[in-house]
């Protein structure tokens, strides 16, 4: 049976492991959002941490690894910087895209970039295209032209994570969807915000003025 002390010093352990665990995570967030994936060293991430290397492996590994569970810190940040957008909320919805992209968009921008070097970031786009094609299916998703009844020639992701109905140019709701995509994607706020130098409430107002125009586009 094991005695008091020792199920004292057991539990005070796991919580130990587990601060040590979020600091790391934390690190992570803040390394990865700051630079280039092959710009972060694992020495400074063990430093922010205020841990060993060695630490940081028992915990998670690699690199790699640490990378992969950071992204989940930021997909949880992400969720929350855009919050619930009603659909057909067209003003809802460009909040949410400028909350997101003030914060992390420089960050996106940069996983993007990396993204033609790192199998691990490559995987994790493909993952988060297809999550925001579904974010604007169910934001926008009342302006859309109806779904199209001819059959699709396949309905598997290709490499960049789109369907394969997208791949076509015969139905007009992929149609918009991809173009609402494009509108909507993180490139398009970069080359507003940071390439052209517009404010964030002049860079609100063109994305705004995109969005509405393709919607009432059809």
């Amino acid at each position: 049976m094991v005695s008091k002390a020792r199920e004292y010093d057991m539990t005070a352990r796991a919580a130990a492991t587990g601060r040590t665990r979020d600091r790391l995570l934390r690190a992570a967030r803040d390394r990865f959002a700051a630079a280039s994936y092959d710009d972060v060293t694992l020495a400074a991430l063990a430093g922010d941490a205020d841990v060993t290397t060695q630490t940081l492996l028992n915990h998670f590994g690699s690199k790699d690894s640490l990378f992969a569970a950071a992204i989940e810190v930021f997909a949880d940040e992400v969720a929350k910087l855009r919050g619930d957008v009603a659909p057909g909320d067209l003003d809802g919805a460009v909040d949410a895209l400028m909350r997101h992209y003030e914060v992390l968009g420089d960050a996106n921008w940069r996983a993007v970039a990396d993204a033609e070097r790192q199998p691990t970031l490559a995987r994790i786009l493909v993952e988060a295209r297809a999550g925001q094609r579904a974010w604007i299916e169910s934001v926008f998703g009342p302006g859309l032209p109806a779904a199209s009844d001819a059959p699709d020639a396949s309905d598997a992701p290709d490499a960049n994570g789109v369907d394969g109905a997208d791949a076509g140019a015969s139905d007009p709701r992929e149609l918009a969807i991809a173009a609402l995509y494009a509108v909507t994607d993180v490139g398009t706020w970069k080359l507003l915000r940071r390439d052209l130098g517009l404010s964030a409430e002049d860079t609100r107002a063109v994305l705004r003025r995109l969005i509405a125009g393709r919607l009432e586009g059809g």
